[in-house]
């Protein structure tokens, strides 16, 4: 068994390069090849240690691409080996604009079901939600690089909220698609 899975990062382990740019694809062949190469199956017969190692190594490469491929947790990892903390439980954006806009998307997203022609309206406020993401994204990478740390905690903080309402736009066009289709 490999040892230094444990104690890579999550870029070393995936052999990308630290950086908030990231190449989903070499995520996923990465993640298929460490895990052929780690899981438990593999040691069934094996020993309670080398059981207990594969099992460990699994986990850790499960959190490295679960992190390596969310926006948001690349974006925290990253500040983490950086030595900066962020808890994004605890923490939001105080940019009063910006929480203006989440609100009233928000009123739209409630009042969504009284749309004509609702799943277009979510159509086009997934496409701005994706816009605002790829935006604040790029925001990020580069306060990231120009190691303007509180600024990319910033974006951070704006990121979490757009992520947010992706999930909500994404379950509410589920949810009238169902109830379209039970019609």
């Amino acid at each position: 068994m490999t040892k230094d899975i444990l104690n890579s990062n999550f870029f070393e382990l995936f052999e990308l390069p630290v950086s908030y740019d990231v190449d989903l694809k070499q995520i996923q062949q990465h993640y298929m090849a460490l895990q052929k190469q780690v899981h438990p199956d593999k040691y069934a017969n094996g020993s309670d240690q080398e059981k207990r190692l594969s099992m460990q190594q699994t986990s850790w490469i499960n959190e490295a691409q679960a992190t390596l491929k969310d926006a948001v947790l690349r974006a925290s990892y990253l500040l983490k080996l950086r030595g900066i903390d962020i808890n994004l439980d605890n923490e939001t954006t105080m940019d009063a604009a910006f929480l203006m806009q989440q609100l009233e998307m928000r009123e739209r997203l409630e009042n969504i079901k009284k749309e004509p022609d609702p799943i277009a309206v979510l159509d086009t406020i997934a496409k701005e939600i994706k816009k605002s993401t790829d935006s604040i994204m790029e925001n990020f990478a580069s306060s990231y690089e120009d190691e303007q740390f509180d600024d990319a905690r910033e974006w951070i903080r704006k990121l979490q909220f757009l992520q947010k309402a992706k999930k909500e736009v994404n379950a509410l066009t589920a949810d009238i698609e169902d109830e379209l289709m039970s019609e």
